[in-house]
C-alpha cells in the first residue's frame, strides 16, 4: 500500500519553492502547484490563505537555508560570512531576490536575519547609529544580491562605445563572463566580494574613528 504524504504548511511551501526554481515565478500558480502536490487547488488554501501569502512563505524558506556564521567568529569575517551565504543562497534560487524586492515589507524571517545581521555589528561594539547607516549602505547586499543600475532587457543595437571612451576603456579592462548579471565582460563573484570588502573596511574605519552622526 502506497503511503501517501500528509499535506501540511511545511510542504507546500517546500514544494512552491521547489517549482519556482524548475519553472520560474511568474509560472508559479495556485493551481500548477496544486497538481506538483495532486491535490485539488482549495486544498491549498486550508494552509495560505493567497498567492501573496504563499510568496511570503516561500520567501521564509529560502532565507532559512542562509547559514550562521561559525561559533565565536569576529565581527567582520561573521558579517561576510553571513551575506556570502545568503548570496550562495540566492544564486540557488534565482527568483527569490525579486520576490524579496517586491514585497512591501520584510517576512518574518528577513526581519529576523536582519536582527541577526545587526546584532554582529552591535556585538562588534558598533553604536546603534553607524549600524543604521551601515544597514542602509550594505542595502540589498545584506541578503545576497545587488540591484542593479542596469538590468537585462529586450534585445537592442549595441551603441558606438568608441564615442563614450571612458566607458570603454573601463569595460575592456574587465575579465570577461558572458552570463555576467552585473553586466557583459562582469565577474559577479569578484565584483560582489570586492564591494563588500570594501563596505566592510569602512565600517571598521568608521568604527575605529568612534564616528558618529
Amino acid at each position: 500500500m502506497v503511503r501517501t504524504l500528509r499535506l501540511n504548511r511545511d510542504r507546500v511551501l517546500r514544494t512552491a519553492v521547489a517549482l519556482a526554481d524548475e519553472i520560474g515565478l511568474e509560472q508559479l500558480s495556485m493551481r500548477r502547484l496544486a497538481t506538483e502536490l495532486d491535490v485539488v487547488p482549495m486544498a491549498l488554501y486550508k494552509h495560505v490563505a493567497n498567492k501573496d501569502e504563499l510568496l511570503d512563505g516561500m520567501i521564509d524558506v529560502v532565507v532559512g537555508e542562509i547559514d550562521p556564521p561559525g561559533p565565536d567568529t569576529a565581527w567582520k569575517p561573521a558579517v561576510r560570512e553571513r551575506i556570502l551565504s545568503a548570496r550562495r543562497t540566492m544564486l540557488r534560487h534565482p527568483w527569490a531576490s525579486r520576490a524579496i524586492e517586491v514585497r512591501q515589507a520584510p517576512t518574518t524571517a528577513v526581519l529576523a536575519y536582519m536582527n541577526s545581521v545587526i546584532g554582529m555589528f552591535r556585538a562588534g561594539g558598533m553604536s546603534a547609529a553607524l549600524t543604521h547607516h551601515v544597514m542602509h549602505a550594505l542595502g540589498s547586499r545584506i541578503l545576497g544580491f545587488t540591484q542593479e543600475l542596469f538590468t537585462a532587457g529586450a534585445a537592442a543595437p549595441p551603441p558606438d562605445l568608441t564615442l563614450f571612451p571612458h566607458v570603454l576603456e573601463v569595460a575592456m579592462s574587465a575579465a570577461h563572463e558572458n552570463d555576467s548579471v552585473v553586466g557583459a565582460g562582469c565577474d559577479d563573484q569578484f565584483e560582489f566580494e570586492f564591494a563588500l570588502d570594501i563596505l566592510l573596511d569602512g565600517f571598521e574605519h568608521l568604527h575605529a574613528r568612534n564616528w558618529h552622526p
